[in-house]
Protein backbone atom coordinates (compact mmCIF):
# COMPACT_ATOMS: atom_id res chain seq x y z
CA UNK A 1 0.00 0.00 0.00
CA UNK A 2 1.32 3.31 -0.51
CA UNK A 3 0.92 6.02 1.78
CA UNK A 4 1.93 9.49 1.15
CA UNK A 5 0.84 11.64 4.02
CA UNK A 6 0.39 11.37 7.54
CA UNK A 7 0.35 13.11 10.83
CA UNK A 8 1.86 11.87 13.84
CA UNK A 9 2.61 13.02 17.34
CA UNK A 10 6.50 13.55 18.62
CA UNK A 11 7.40 13.88 22.45
CA UNK A 12 10.82 14.61 23.26
CA UNK A 13 11.98 13.22 26.56
CA UNK A 14 11.64 14.71 29.61
CA UNK A 15 15.24 15.93 31.69
CA UNK A 16 16.38 13.73 34.25
CA UNK A 17 15.83 15.25 38.16
CA UNK A 18 18.31 16.71 39.97
CA UNK A 19 18.67 15.67 43.51
CA UNK A 20 19.45 16.23 46.80
CA UNK A 21 22.21 14.60 48.68
CA UNK A 22 25.22 15.10 51.30
CA UNK A 23 28.79 13.63 51.71
CA UNK A 24 28.21 10.93 54.63
CA UNK A 25 31.79 9.49 54.36
CA UNK A 26 34.07 8.95 57.77
CA UNK A 27 36.66 11.19 58.61
CA UNK A 28 35.43 13.60 56.06
CA UNK A 29 33.35 16.29 58.53
CA UNK A 30 30.91 18.83 57.19
CA UNK A 31 31.16 16.87 53.74
CA UNK A 32 28.80 19.85 51.81
CA UNK A 33 26.30 18.72 49.32
CA UNK A 34 27.23 15.83 46.29
CA UNK A 35 23.75 15.60 44.66
CA UNK A 36 24.64 15.37 41.03
CA UNK A 37 22.29 16.72 37.82
CA UNK A 38 19.95 14.78 36.12
CA UNK A 39 20.81 13.59 32.43
CA UNK A 40 19.31 15.04 29.09
CA UNK A 41 16.18 13.83 28.03
CA UNK A 42 16.25 12.28 24.08
CA UNK A 43 15.82 14.46 20.44
CA UNK A 44 13.38 13.85 18.08
CA UNK A 45 15.19 12.95 15.03
CA UNK A 46 13.72 12.51 11.06
CA UNK A 47 16.54 10.98 9.19
CA UNK A 48 15.91 10.63 5.39
CA UNK A 49 16.16 7.05 4.19
CA UNK A 50 16.87 6.23 0.66
CA UNK A 51 15.49 2.94 1.07
CA UNK A 52 11.84 3.75 2.26
CA UNK A 53 9.23 4.48 -0.49
CA UNK A 54 6.20 5.16 1.19
CA UNK A 55 5.13 6.45 4.54
CA UNK A 56 3.49 3.18 5.33
CA UNK A 57 4.55 2.58 8.78
CA UNK A 58 3.43 5.66 10.32
CA UNK A 59 -0.21 4.06 9.07
CA UNK A 60 -0.06 2.11 12.29
CA UNK A 61 2.19 4.04 14.62
CA UNK A 62 1.51 7.44 15.20
CA UNK A 63 2.95 8.33 18.62
CA UNK A 64 6.29 8.54 19.43
CA UNK A 65 8.10 9.55 23.00
CA UNK A 66 12.23 9.70 23.61
CA UNK A 67 13.51 8.78 26.53
CA UNK A 68 14.02 10.81 29.97
CA UNK A 69 17.25 10.78 31.14
CA UNK A 70 18.27 9.80 34.55
CA UNK A 71 18.26 11.18 37.68
CA UNK A 72 21.14 12.17 39.50
CA UNK A 73 23.09 10.30 41.89
CA UNK A 74 25.15 11.16 45.29
CA UNK A 75 28.47 11.65 45.71
CA UNK A 76 28.06 13.87 42.39
CA UNK A 77 27.27 11.57 40.27
CA UNK A 78 25.28 12.45 36.63
CA UNK A 79 22.34 11.37 35.20
CA UNK A 80 23.05 9.39 31.90
CA UNK A 81 21.85 11.32 29.11
CA UNK A 82 18.95 9.76 27.14
CA UNK A 83 19.27 8.28 23.69
CA UNK A 84 17.93 10.11 20.79
CA UNK A 85 15.00 8.49 19.30
CA UNK A 86 15.37 8.18 14.86
CA UNK A 87 12.76 8.30 12.95
CA UNK A 88 13.45 6.82 9.13
CA UNK A 89 11.46 8.74 6.43
CA UNK A 90 11.70 7.97 2.47
CA UNK A 91 13.73 10.76 0.59
CA UNK A 92 11.18 13.67 -0.78
CA UNK A 93 9.16 14.57 2.36
CA UNK A 94 8.04 17.24 3.38
CA UNK A 95 8.21 18.12 7.20
CA UNK A 96 5.24 20.48 8.42
CA UNK A 97 4.21 21.95 11.87
CA UNK A 98 0.34 20.75 12.08
CA UNK A 99 -0.36 23.93 14.50
CA UNK A 100 1.16 26.75 12.44
CA UNK A 101 1.22 24.99 8.97
CA UNK A 102 5.21 26.02 8.83
CA UNK A 103 7.71 24.03 6.49
CA UNK A 104 10.55 23.26 9.23
CA UNK A 105 12.34 21.22 6.14
CA UNK A 106 12.37 19.70 2.79
CA UNK A 107 13.86 15.83 3.19
CA UNK A 108 15.46 15.15 -0.23
CA UNK A 109 19.25 13.56 0.74
CA UNK A 110 19.79 10.25 1.80
CA UNK A 111 21.24 10.50 5.51
CA UNK A 112 20.05 13.99 5.50
CA UNK A 113 18.86 14.88 9.35
CA UNK A 114 16.32 17.29 11.18
CA UNK A 115 15.50 17.37 15.14
CA UNK A 116 11.78 18.19 15.75
CA UNK A 117 11.79 17.86 19.48
CA UNK A 118 14.24 18.97 21.85
CA UNK A 119 14.84 16.84 24.68
CA UNK A 120 14.55 18.57 28.08
CA UNK A 121 17.68 19.40 29.84
CA UNK A 122 18.32 17.79 33.18
CA UNK A 123 17.37 19.25 36.90
CA UNK A 124 20.45 20.70 38.92
CA UNK A 125 21.73 19.15 41.59
CA UNK A 126 22.16 20.78 45.23
CA UNK A 127 25.88 20.86 44.46
CA UNK A 128 25.38 23.67 41.92
CA UNK A 129 22.52 25.46 43.77
CA UNK A 130 25.62 26.13 46.58
CA UNK A 131 27.01 29.63 46.87
CA UNK A 132 28.73 31.45 49.80
CA UNK A 133 25.80 32.17 51.69
CA UNK A 134 24.25 28.78 51.63
CA UNK A 135 26.87 26.23 51.54
CA UNK A 136 24.88 23.31 51.79
CA UNK A 137 21.52 23.76 50.21
CA UNK A 138 18.68 21.55 50.60
CA UNK A 139 17.65 22.69 46.61
CA UNK A 140 17.45 21.10 43.80
CA UNK A 141 15.51 21.16 40.24
CA UNK A 142 12.72 18.58 38.12
CA UNK A 143 13.92 17.74 34.58
CA UNK A 144 13.04 20.13 32.14
CA UNK A 145 10.12 18.69 30.17
CA UNK A 146 10.60 17.55 26.57
CA UNK A 147 9.10 19.40 23.69
CA UNK A 148 5.85 17.90 22.02
CA UNK A 149 4.17 18.74 18.92
CA UNK A 150 2.42 17.54 16.20
CA UNK A 151 3.90 16.87 12.89
CA UNK A 152 2.17 16.14 8.93
CA UNK A 153 4.29 14.45 6.97
CA UNK A 154 4.12 14.97 3.06
CA UNK A 155 5.62 12.45 0.47
CA UNK A 156 6.32 13.91 -2.95
CA UNK A 157 7.92 10.81 -4.80
CA UNK A 158 11.31 11.89 -6.73
CA UNK A 159 11.56 10.87 -10.02
CA UNK A 160 13.38 11.73 -12.59
CA UNK A 161 10.78 11.69 -15.16
CA UNK A 162 7.31 11.80 -14.53
CA UNK A 163 4.22 10.55 -17.11
CA UNK A 164 1.29 12.43 -17.20
CA UNK A 165 -2.07 12.35 -18.57
CA UNK A 166 -5.62 11.51 -18.87
CA UNK A 167 -6.84 8.14 -17.03
CA UNK A 168 -6.37 4.99 -19.30
CA UNK A 169 -4.08 6.97 -21.86
CA UNK A 170 -1.51 4.00 -21.59
CA UNK A 171 0.71 4.98 -18.80
CA UNK A 172 1.40 2.36 -16.29
CA UNK A 173 1.78 0.05 -19.89
CA UNK A 174 4.34 2.60 -21.03
CA UNK A 175 6.28 2.06 -17.60
CA UNK A 176 5.83 -2.10 -17.78
CA UNK A 177 7.53 -1.67 -21.33
CA UNK A 178 10.49 0.02 -19.85
CA UNK A 179 11.46 -0.80 -16.83
CA UNK A 180 10.79 -3.85 -14.35
CA UNK A 181 7.82 -2.33 -12.45
CA UNK A 182 4.58 -3.89 -12.23
CA UNK A 183 1.84 -1.67 -12.07
CA UNK A 184 -1.69 -2.61 -12.23
CA UNK A 185 -2.81 -2.35 -16.17
CA UNK A 186 -6.75 -2.63 -16.64
CA UNK A 187 -9.27 -1.57 -19.18
CA UNK A 188 -11.17 1.29 -16.91
CA UNK A 189 -10.32 4.42 -15.28
CA UNK A 190 -8.23 4.91 -12.55
CA UNK A 191 -6.44 1.69 -12.51
CA UNK A 192 -3.34 3.67 -11.45
CA UNK A 193 -4.11 4.98 -8.02
CA UNK A 194 -1.01 5.26 -6.40
CA UNK A 195 2.78 6.71 -7.92
CA UNK A 196 4.66 3.60 -9.53
CA UNK A 197 8.57 3.83 -9.83
CA UNK A 198 10.23 2.16 -12.08
CA UNK A 199 14.41 2.44 -13.08
CA UNK A 200 14.62 2.58 -16.77
CA UNK A 201 17.91 1.78 -17.77
CA UNK A 202 19.49 2.95 -21.41
CA UNK A 203 22.76 1.49 -21.74
CA UNK A 204 25.46 0.89 -19.05
CA UNK A 205 25.92 3.42 -16.96
CA UNK A 206 22.65 5.53 -18.07
CA UNK A 207 19.65 5.67 -16.38
CA UNK A 208 17.05 7.29 -14.90
CA UNK A 209 13.89 7.10 -12.23
CA UNK A 210 10.04 7.09 -14.45
CA UNK A 211 7.44 7.60 -12.20
CA UNK A 212 3.59 6.40 -13.40
CA UNK A 213 1.26 9.21 -11.93
CA UNK A 214 -2.32 8.36 -11.40
CA UNK A 215 -4.69 10.34 -14.06
CA UNK A 216 -5.87 13.47 -14.10
CA UNK A 217 -8.77 14.71 -14.97
CA UNK A 218 -10.27 18.59 -15.47
CA UNK A 219 -10.74 20.35 -12.39
CA UNK A 220 -7.77 18.38 -10.19
CA UNK A 221 -6.49 21.38 -8.87
CA UNK A 222 -8.93 21.60 -6.96
CA UNK A 223 -8.98 18.26 -5.55
CA UNK A 224 -11.03 16.51 -8.47
CA UNK A 225 -10.62 12.97 -9.15
CA UNK A 226 -7.29 11.99 -7.34
CA UNK A 227 -6.79 16.06 -7.67
CA UNK A 228 -3.96 16.67 -5.29
CA UNK A 229 -3.03 13.24 -4.72
CA UNK A 230 -1.49 13.07 -7.92
CA UNK A 231 -0.61 16.71 -8.55
CA UNK A 232 2.38 16.83 -5.05
CA UNK A 233 4.00 14.26 -7.13
CA UNK A 234 4.12 15.88 -10.60
CA UNK A 235 6.89 19.40 -8.43
CA UNK A 236 9.37 16.79 -7.68
CA UNK A 237 9.96 15.43 -11.56
CA UNK A 238 12.61 17.14 -13.26
CA UNK A 239 11.22 16.35 -16.89
CA UNK A 240 7.26 15.62 -17.87
CA UNK A 241 6.55 13.15 -20.60
CA UNK A 242 2.88 13.62 -21.27
CA UNK A 243 0.87 10.93 -22.48
CA UNK A 244 -1.89 11.56 -25.07
CA UNK A 245 -4.19 8.93 -26.67
CA UNK A 246 -3.90 9.68 -30.43
CA UNK A 247 -6.91 7.18 -31.04
CA UNK A 248 -9.26 9.04 -29.58
CA UNK A 249 -10.87 5.52 -28.32
CA UNK A 250 -13.07 7.36 -26.09
CA UNK A 251 -14.42 9.70 -28.33
CA UNK A 252 -11.74 12.62 -26.82
CA UNK A 253 -9.91 14.56 -28.96
CA UNK A 254 -6.26 14.77 -28.50
CA UNK A 255 -5.73 18.14 -28.46
CA UNK A 256 -8.35 19.17 -25.90
CA UNK A 257 -7.01 16.26 -23.49
CA UNK A 258 -3.35 17.79 -23.68
CA UNK A 259 -4.65 21.20 -23.32
CA UNK A 260 -6.80 20.52 -20.25
CA UNK A 261 -3.78 18.03 -18.53
CA UNK A 262 -1.65 21.46 -19.12
CA UNK A 263 -3.71 23.98 -17.61
CA UNK A 264 -4.78 21.65 -14.34
CA UNK A 265 -1.12 21.29 -14.20
CA UNK A 266 -0.37 25.21 -14.55
CA UNK A 267 -3.05 26.08 -12.38
CA UNK A 268 -1.65 23.80 -9.17
CA UNK A 269 1.61 25.43 -9.53
CA UNK A 270 2.40 27.51 -12.19
CA UNK A 271 6.29 27.11 -12.29
CA UNK A 272 5.79 23.59 -13.88
CA UNK A 273 4.59 25.17 -16.76
CA UNK A 274 8.38 25.95 -17.47
CA UNK A 275 9.16 22.36 -16.67
CA UNK A 276 10.49 20.32 -19.65
CA UNK A 277 7.95 18.25 -21.10
CA UNK A 278 7.83 15.57 -24.22
CA UNK A 279 4.45 14.99 -25.68
CA UNK A 280 4.19 10.98 -26.15
CA UNK A 281 2.03 10.38 -29.08
CA UNK A 282 0.26 7.28 -27.51
CA UNK A 283 -1.84 4.20 -29.38
CA UNK A 284 -0.02 4.83 -32.52
CA UNK A 285 -1.10 1.42 -33.71
CA UNK A 286 -4.62 2.35 -33.56
CA UNK A 287 -6.82 3.74 -36.88
CA UNK A 288 -7.23 7.25 -37.16
CA UNK A 289 -3.96 7.91 -35.45
CA UNK A 290 -2.16 8.75 -38.32
CA UNK A 291 -4.25 11.39 -39.10
CA UNK A 292 -5.08 12.39 -35.93
CA UNK A 293 -1.42 13.11 -35.04
CA UNK A 294 -0.95 15.34 -37.95
CA UNK A 295 -4.30 17.60 -36.42
CA UNK A 296 -2.61 17.59 -33.57
CA UNK A 297 0.71 18.74 -34.36
CA UNK A 298 -0.69 21.71 -36.28
CA UNK A 299 -2.56 22.90 -33.70
CA UNK A 300 0.01 22.15 -30.87
CA UNK A 301 2.16 24.29 -33.26
CA UNK A 302 0.20 27.25 -33.12
CA UNK A 303 0.71 27.50 -29.66
CA UNK A 304 3.77 26.71 -29.15
CA UNK A 305 6.60 25.41 -31.78
CA UNK A 306 8.82 24.36 -29.57
CA UNK A 307 6.54 21.34 -28.17
CA UNK A 308 8.46 18.26 -28.62
CA UNK A 309 6.22 15.60 -29.88
CA UNK A 310 7.34 11.78 -30.53
CA UNK A 311 4.92 9.30 -31.85
CA UNK A 312 4.61 5.80 -29.85
CA UNK A 313 2.87 2.69 -29.35
CA UNK A 314 3.14 1.11 -25.56
CA UNK A 315 1.81 -2.34 -27.08
CA UNK A 316 3.75 -2.48 -30.34
CA UNK A 317 6.59 -0.32 -28.82
CA UNK A 318 6.95 1.59 -31.33
CA UNK A 319 9.24 4.78 -30.99
CA UNK A 320 9.74 3.56 -27.38
CA UNK A 321 13.31 3.51 -27.31
CA UNK A 322 13.91 6.58 -28.95
CA UNK A 323 11.59 8.43 -26.68
CA UNK A 324 13.76 6.85 -23.99
CA UNK A 325 16.95 8.16 -25.43
CA UNK A 326 15.27 11.75 -25.48
CA UNK A 327 14.38 11.77 -21.84
CA UNK A 328 17.71 10.41 -21.20
CA UNK A 329 19.37 13.63 -23.20
CA UNK A 330 16.53 16.29 -21.48
CA UNK A 331 17.86 14.79 -18.04
CA UNK A 332 21.70 15.03 -19.14
CA UNK A 333 21.07 18.49 -20.13
CA UNK A 334 19.37 20.22 -17.03
CA UNK A 335 21.41 17.90 -14.18
CA UNK A 336 23.18 20.66 -13.59
CA UNK A 337 19.96 23.14 -13.23
CA UNK A 338 18.23 22.90 -9.52
CA UNK A 339 14.61 21.96 -9.49
CA UNK A 340 12.15 24.48 -10.90
CA UNK A 341 10.38 23.76 -6.80
CA UNK A 342 13.85 24.07 -5.51
CA UNK A 343 15.21 27.22 -6.57
CA UNK A 344 11.45 28.48 -6.07
CA UNK A 345 11.44 27.58 -2.88
CA UNK A 346 14.61 29.59 -2.07
CA UNK A 347 12.80 32.53 -2.70
CA UNK A 348 9.75 32.06 -1.80
CA UNK A 349 9.03 29.46 1.28
CA UNK A 350 10.99 30.72 4.63
CA UNK A 351 12.58 27.54 6.75
CA UNK A 352 11.29 28.07 10.31
CA UNK A 353 13.23 26.74 13.28
CA UNK A 354 12.48 25.70 16.37
CA UNK A 355 13.66 28.65 19.09
CA UNK A 356 13.26 29.19 22.64
CA UNK A 357 10.25 31.58 23.22
CA UNK A 358 11.10 34.28 25.80
CA UNK A 359 8.22 34.86 28.26
CA UNK A 360 8.78 37.64 30.64
CA UNK A 361 6.78 39.93 33.11
CA UNK A 362 3.08 38.66 34.74
CA UNK A 363 -0.55 39.67 35.33
CA UNK A 364 -2.48 40.19 38.50
CA UNK A 365 -6.17 39.13 38.37
CA UNK A 366 -8.69 38.85 41.39
CA UNK A 367 -10.81 35.90 42.09
CA UNK A 368 -13.28 37.15 44.96
CA UNK A 369 -11.03 37.48 47.79
CA UNK A 370 -8.28 35.38 46.16
CA UNK A 371 -5.27 36.99 43.55
CA UNK A 372 -3.95 34.95 40.45
CA UNK A 373 -0.66 35.79 39.33
CA UNK A 374 -0.03 34.64 35.94
CA UNK A 375 3.17 34.04 34.12
CA UNK A 376 4.88 31.70 31.96
CA UNK A 377 8.80 32.63 33.45
CA UNK A 378 7.56 32.25 36.70
CA UNK A 379 5.31 28.89 36.19
CA UNK A 380 8.09 27.52 34.46
CA UNK A 381 10.33 28.19 37.27
CA UNK A 382 8.07 26.45 39.17
CA UNK A 383 7.93 23.27 37.49
CA UNK A 384 11.41 22.93 37.56
CA UNK A 385 11.92 23.79 41.29
CA UNK A 386 11.68 20.91 44.00
CA UNK A 387 9.32 23.33 45.95
CA UNK A 388 9.29 20.52 49.07
CA UNK A 389 12.14 22.22 51.05
CA UNK A 390 12.38 25.15 52.88
CA UNK A 391 15.41 26.08 51.10
CA UNK A 392 13.35 25.98 47.90
CA UNK A 393 10.39 28.07 49.50
CA UNK A 394 12.91 30.96 50.22
CA UNK A 395 14.00 30.93 46.56
CA UNK A 396 10.94 31.18 45.43
CA UNK A 397 10.22 33.75 47.29
CA UNK A 398 13.48 35.62 46.90
CA UNK A 399 12.53 35.51 42.97
CA UNK A 400 9.16 37.01 43.06
CA UNK A 401 10.23 39.68 45.30
CA UNK A 402 12.87 40.76 42.91
CA UNK A 403 10.49 40.31 40.12
CA UNK A 404 7.90 42.93 42.01
CA UNK A 405 5.44 40.83 42.59
CA UNK A 406 5.46 41.54 46.37
CA UNK A 407 4.99 45.44 45.49
CA UNK A 408 2.50 44.89 42.77
CA UNK A 409 0.47 42.29 45.04
CA UNK A 410 0.31 45.25 47.52
CA UNK A 411 -0.81 47.82 45.34
CA UNK A 412 -3.89 45.75 44.46
CA UNK A 413 -4.96 45.66 48.14
CA UNK A 414 -3.14 42.36 49.32
CA UNK A 415 -2.64 42.03 53.22
CA UNK A 416 -1.64 39.63 55.82
CA UNK A 417 -3.48 35.91 55.38
CA UNK A 418 -4.97 37.09 51.60
CA UNK A 419 -4.25 33.73 49.57
CA UNK A 420 -2.15 33.93 46.44
CA UNK A 421 -2.24 31.19 43.76
CA UNK A 422 0.47 30.87 41.02
CA UNK A 423 -0.43 27.57 38.65
CA UNK A 424 -1.68 24.89 40.88
CA UNK A 425 -0.10 26.14 43.84
CA UNK A 426 -1.67 28.45 46.39
CA UNK A 427 0.08 30.58 49.22
CA UNK A 428 -0.96 32.94 52.13
CA UNK A 429 0.59 36.56 51.59
CA UNK A 430 2.01 37.91 54.49
CA UNK A 431 3.15 41.66 54.60
CA UNK A 432 6.61 42.65 55.25
CA UNK A 433 7.73 38.87 55.10
CA UNK A 434 10.05 37.78 52.93
CA UNK A 435 8.32 34.26 51.70
CA UNK A 436 4.78 33.79 51.36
Amino acid sequence: MFVDKAKIYVKAGDGGDGIVAFRREKYVPNGGPAGGDGGRGGDIIFRVDEGLRTLMDFRYQRHFKAQRGEKGRNKNQYGANAENMIIRIPPGTLVIDDDTQEVLADMTRNGQEIVVARGGRGGRGNVRMATQNNTAPELAEHGEEGKERYIVLELKVMADVGLVGFPSVGKSTLLSVVSAATPKIGAYHFTTITPNLGVVGIEEGRSFVMADLPGLIEGAHEGIGLGHEFLRHVERTRVIIHVVDMSGSEGRDPFDDWVKINEEVKLYNAELENRPQIVAANKMDMPDSEENLRVFKEKVAEINPDIEIMAISSLTRQGVKELMYRAADVLDSIKDVPAIEEASEQVERKVYRVEEAKEEGFTIRRENEMFVVESVQIERMMKRMQLTTHDAILKLARTLRHMGVDEELRKRGAKDGTIVRIADFEFEFVEGSSYY
